[in-house]
């Protein structure tokens, strides 16, 4: 059995994100979206898990948790073999490279794979999400319902 972990803030998760992970669970036994514990979130680790899982609810081979320290000794720890990492364009590319490169150096029996962004989601990120939210602009064609309702709820007033 091949499990995968697809790590990252998902400071809020986002369609792009939720594509990833779904086309991942097709290639793999098991996907664990792997929440990154962060200083100073939009959405706390809990609302970030539960917003997750709300997204992914109906593919049984995705799980979601909240993970803090390195990704790799999160993954040894689930017994995972892969991490799944999405690029949306060339910029994305030499952080990729970089932090591949260490994680294979720190655990070199995890490979890492990139799942290229589907041509809707090139454009979208977290931060995007978050910054054009904060000034009133609706992006709930961009992200869940759920979470599209969770930061007009955050940004109000």
């Amino acid at each position: 059995m091949t499990l995968a972990i697809f790590p990252g803030r998902f400071d809020p998760v986002t369609n792009g994100h939720r594509d990833i992970a779904r086309r991942a669970a097709k290639l793999f036994d098991g996907v664990i979206v792997a929440v990154a514990d962060l200083r100073q979130p939009l959405f706390s680790t809990e609302e970030r898990v539960a917003m997750f899982e709300e997204a992914v609810k109906d593919y049984g081979n995705i799980s979601v948790k909240a993970y803090s320290g390195l990704t790799v000794d999160f993954a040894k720890a689930e017994g995972a073999s892969v991490l799944v990492r999405s690029m949306r364009a060339v910029t994305d590319f030499e952080a990729e490279f970089d932090m591949a490169l260490m994680n294979k150096k720190m655990a070199p029996g995890i490979e890492s794979i990139y799942l290229m962004a589907s041509l809707e989601h090139l454009f979208i990120s977290g931060t995007r999400i978050r910054e054009v939210s904060a000034l009133g602009y609706d992006v709930s064609d961009l992200v869940p319902p759920h979470v599209s309702q969770a930061l007009r709820a955050k940004f109000a007033g």
